[in-house]
């Protein structure tokens, strides 16, 4: 019989939006605050949207090249398609967002809160989760460059068909952290990876490393 993971998966619910208004980027400026708003194929780059608040809200084949979103809350908003070569969302709030088929090359989002948050089928070079608090996240079918989570706080965060190149983890607090989907390349501070689940393989593979951590010297 095959032993049941213990590993407790995140808890989201489908994103249902109502009948959405028809917008444009004139709509979104700083510290508004929008609801109800679709906006499509706008370009928002260089934009100032410090303290934005989104509700229910969708953003289609949006792009956001130096887009200031400091301290903006995102709830129950939904962004598909976005290119945003370089975005700033530190102290940021995402809530119950959807984010899909995006490309995304520097992602800053340290010192923010993300939760009830599903994240697919992007691609993004660079992650710096620094100091941020994670719950109920999924990571499916990404690829990403460089993952920082150094100081974290991450409870129920799982990783589905996932790559990284880099992950570091200094400082990091995880519990029911799933990585057994994510394939890793260079991992940084291995010590903050306690409270995470790993499979058999990757555990054999990350051996030298650990033991390398600890100290233990292996010889034949």
């Amino acid at each position: 019989m095959r032993t049941r993971s213990t590993t407790r998966k995140p808890v989201l619910s489908p994103l249902v939006l109502p009948d959405l208004d028809r917008g444009v980027h004139g709509d979104l400026g700083p510290h508004e605050h929008v609801e109800g708003l679709r906006l499509e194929d706008a370009d928002l780059s260089g934009a100032d949207l410090t303290g934005l608040t989104l509700t229910e809200c969708e953003l289609l084949g949006v792009t956001a090249h130096t887009t200031a979103l400091t301290s903006a809350r995102l709830v129950e908003t939904r962004i598909d398609r976005l290119n945003a070569p370089v975005l700033d969302a530190t102290r940021s709030t995402w809530r119950d967002v959807e984010l899909t088929g995006s490309r995304i090359g520097a992602l800053d989002i340290y010192d923010a809160s993300v939760t009830s948050t599903r994240i697919s089928g992007c691609k993004l070079d660079w992650i710096n989760l620094r100091s941020s608090h994670l719950e109920d996240v999924l990571f499916e079918d990404c690829t990403i460059g460089e993952l920082d989570l150094s100081g974290v706080h991450a409870k129920r965060v799982a990783f589905i068909d996932c790559r990284t190149g880099s992950l570091a983890l200094a400082h990091a607090q995880l519990q029911d952290v799933d990585l057994r989907g994510l394939e890793m390349g260079s991992i940084g501070n291995l010590e903050g990876m306690a409270g995470a689940t790993l499979d058999a393989q990757q555990v054999t593979a990350l051996a030298p490393a650990l033991a390398t951590h600890l100290g233990v010297r292996i010889e034949d």
